[in-house]
Parts: C-alpha cells; structure tokens; sequence
C-alpha cells in the first residue's frame, strides 16, 4: 500500500508548485538566503496540500474515475487504497501543508486554505458548471504564483497577476480541448461540464487568453524594465522566447496533445529550449541589467 500511497500523492504534479518561486523569481531575490530558504518552504507546504486535495478529489470521483479508461488505474480507483484510509491521509496532508505555511506567515497560510477551499469545491460542485470550472483550476495556479510573493513579502505587479491569470486560463482550457477533440462525446462521461462545450467556443477562449497573456507580459517587461532603470534590453528581448514558446505550446494543442500539460513540458524539447532562453534572458534582466 505504501507504493499506492505515494502514487496518489502524484509527485509528478509537483512540478506545477514552481510557480512559487515566480514572483520572487521576478523581484530577484531568490538569490538571498533567507528568501531562497522560504521559497522551498512555501514549495513544499503547496506539495502538501495539492497532494491532499489530489486524495480528496478521486475519493468525490471515484465512481467516475472507475469507468474512465486511465483513472480507473489510480490507487483509489482501483481499490489498492481504501476510503476510509484515503481519507484520514487527504486530510492529514491538508492540514499539514497549511501548518507549514504557517511557520512562514499567516498570509501564506491562508494562501494555501484558499487553495484547498477553491480546489475541493471544484471536485464538488464547480467542475459541474461550464466556464466556472476553467475559471476554478486556473485560479489554483494563480494562488501558487501569489504564495510565493506572501512567502518572502515581495510586491506583485498588476501586470504579472494578469499574466499569470491569463496564461493559467490558456493551459487550462488547451486541456479541455484536447480532452474535447480526443474522448468526443465520451468526454462527458469523464467531465460533467464537457458538455456545454464545443471546440469552437474552447478555440475562442484559447485566442483571447492567448492574446491576453502576450499583451499582459509585454506590458509586464516594458514596465519592469522602466522600474529597474536598466539600460540593458534584457526584459524586452525576454518577450521573444516567451511568446514562442506560448506559441509553440498552442501548436501542441491544436494537434491534439494538450490533455497533459505537465507531460507536454516534460516532454517536448524545443518547449525546454525555449523555457531555458527564456530564463536567462529575463535572468540577465534581473541580475545584470
């Protein structure tokens, strides 16, 4: 059972918590001790409940997951981990990742309860109604994004929490399309609010968060690079890489590979290049210019 234990945790999805490490990323400070050590802190309280609610979410799913052709293999699924011992660790995991959080702050503490309210009341009730469901998931990856600012107090920009917001919105919904485009009607088997959707209403979403994230870091790097004072063209040539990558990412999409994100990144090398150009780019930004 230990095996099935940590297979639930999924600590593949783990690579989504780097998020935390955005904003003081962005703000350079990850260079520092004292920040770089709460930083890992905030990352490893976030593994902690997003492993939690990873545990609650297949035990409300569990009828469901057991007729779907992949997540009928998850250990809760599949009977290797009974409910009852699902959730007695869900829980544990939930509580000790906010209890982490809260050595750092209280600030992060909360960030992370809202993560698990907004994450279980997803697997309720919001994954049933269209447009919210996006809207929900998407939102878990913004709150990464601000834990890491509460964690080591750094100031957020209004154009990087739109970013964030926008790009988060882009990944979640080349998702569902590619879920759309590869389960067609079966889809709604698997995801209630599939339903309501059509791949041209996804591929409309998809075009506007695109668009809105472009816009958004370009405006971001414009504005961070007149706040530095640098003379360097770091920030502004950062928007290369970025831009081809969101531009790549939506190619993957398009040809039907979208249903993993975590996968795709793993996966997909010139998506690698590019994440690499891009932070040294922008880190040439942030500690040279």
């Amino acid at each position: 059972m230990i095996r099935g234990l940590l297979a639930e945790a999924r600590p593949k999805q783990w690579s989504k918590n780097v998020l935390v490490a955005a904003a003081p990323g962005a703000a350079g400070v990850l260079s520092h001790g004292g920040a770089l050590w709460r930083t890992v802190v905030a990352f490893a309280a976030f593994c902690l409940v997003s492993s939690g609610t990873y545990y609650w979410n297949d035990i409300l799913d569990v009828a469901a997951d057991r007729q779907h052709p992949t997540k009928r293999h998850r250990p809760i699924a599949a009977g290797v981990i009974p409910l009852g011992v699902g959730r007695v660790v869900g829980t544990v995991l939930l509580a000790a990742g906010v209890g982490v959080g809260m050595l750092l702050s209280w600030q992060l503490a909360v960030v992370l309860a809202a993560y698990v309210a907004v994450t279980l009341a997803y697997s309720r009730w919001c994954k049933h109604v269209a447009v919210v469901d996006l809207v929900m998931v998407a939102s878990g990856f913004v709150l990464r994004a601000v834990a890491g600012a509460v964690a080591v107090d750094v100031r957020m920009s209004t154009w990087f929490l739109l970013c964030t917001s926008f790009g988060s919105l882009f990944i979640v919904t080349g998702k569902r399309f590619a879920e759309l485009r590869e389960f067609g009607d079966d889809a709604v088997g698997h995801r209630p609010a599939m339903q309501e959707y059509t791949l041209g209403y996804l591929q409309l979403v998809l075009t506007v968060s695109l668009a809105a994230t472009v816009v958004s870091y370009c405006i971001w790097a414009f504005d961070t690079k007149e706040l530095s004072g640098s003379t360097w063209p770091f920030y502004e040539l950062s928007i290369i890489p970025m831009v081809t990558a969101v531009l790549r990412y939506a190619l993957v999409i398009e040809q039907g590979h979208g249903a993993a994100p975590e996968e795709i990144f793993l996966a997909d090398r010139p998506l690698q290049v590019l994440g690499v150009l891009w932070a040294v780019v922008f880190g040439l930004g942030v500690y040279v210019g």
